[in-house]
């Protein structure tokens, strides 16, 4: 039942994300961008200097956002790989969150994006946390998709949980990812997202894994941006998560949606791409 409990934990904490096909509307081109030596893949849809920038989760890739990078033909688009996921390099390295945030940099800077909303589903919701720590000016607003902005555990859980994956990773981690998807009705979609999660190497997992669980990623300074956070409601988020999210981002339109998954976007592509439509044209972000 404990080693159920941390399973859980990792719901709401590490942010699994599928790899999927692209949809056929609006051709995107597909470059790589040069990180330090390792090739950053991206999806650029659309023309402009700034830009909807979308990051995937934990062990996940840019096709993950096959439903939304066709939905704002208005808008430029850019769907990355992390390094380490996807068509990205995959070295050994520390994936912290602020080496994804420099990623994202990097294709911004060869996309020749000024400026951009983030929108980071899961663990992409810590790694934009950290871009506009790093980059706020180059920041015009952060989409939270059901991320965390707090520790959703003890250290000492996180601690035990990441010793329970890292002593058998390739027995643990299916049983940890059919406990992620045993919400997910479509049965397709679920075993693309296991296959998706279960392809991603072990040496990045576990890397990123510990990057989530550093404790300097999370801290009470200020968004002072418009941040939009639609999260799945599920009994992980304390009662008081909407009033936290308020105190660090003051600019906060914030939505919990019923009967949803940890994957919602995939879920209600529709209305999701309308949430994130409506709050870039309400702030006119883009």
């Amino acid at each position: 039942m404990r080693r159920l409990n941390f399973v859980w934990l990792l719901i709401v904490l590490c942010f699994a994300v599928p790899a999927f096909a692209q949809t056929e509307n609006q051709a995107s081109k597909s470059k790589f961008a040069d990180f330090g030596g390792v090739k950053v893949h991206y999806n650029d849809f659309g023309k402009g200097k700034n830009a909807l920038v979308f990051i995937h989760g934990w062990t996940c890739n840019a096709d993950f956002w096959r439903q939304s990078v066709n939905a704002f033909p208005n808008y430029r688009v850019i769907a990355l790989d992390l390094p380490g996921h996807g068509m990205s390099d995959k070295p050994q390295a520390n994936y912290s969150m602020e080496y994804f945030a420099k990623a994202v940099e990097a294709v911004m800077k060869d996309a020749g994006i000024k400026k951009a909303v983030l929108v980071g589903h899961s663990m992409g919701t810590p790694v934009a946390r950290q871009f506009y720590r790093l980059y706020p000016e180059k920041t015009l607003g952060l989409v939270i998709v059901d991320g965390a902005l707090r520790p959703l555990s003890t250290k000492e859980q996180e601690r035990q949980f990441i010793a329970f994956l890292r002593a058998d990773y390739k027995a643990s981690a299916p049983k940890m990812v059919d406990a992620i998807t045993q919400n997910v009705s479509d049965e397709k979609l679920k075993q693309e997202i296991r296959a998706a999660m279960l392809a991603t190497p072990e040496h990045v997992a576990l890397s990123a894994m510990d990057g989530m669980a550093d404790e300097k990623i999370w801290g009470s300074d200020k968004i002072n941006v418009p941040v939009l956070a639609i999260l799945a409601e599920s009994p992980y988020w304390k009662p008081d998560t909407a009033d936290f999210y308020r105190s660090i981002a003051p600019n906060l339109d914030f939505r919990m949606w019923q009967g949803v998954s940890h994957f919602l976007m995939m879920e209600r592509p529709q209305v999701f791409n309308q949430s994130v439509r409506f709050f870039v044209e309400k702030n006119n972000l883009l």
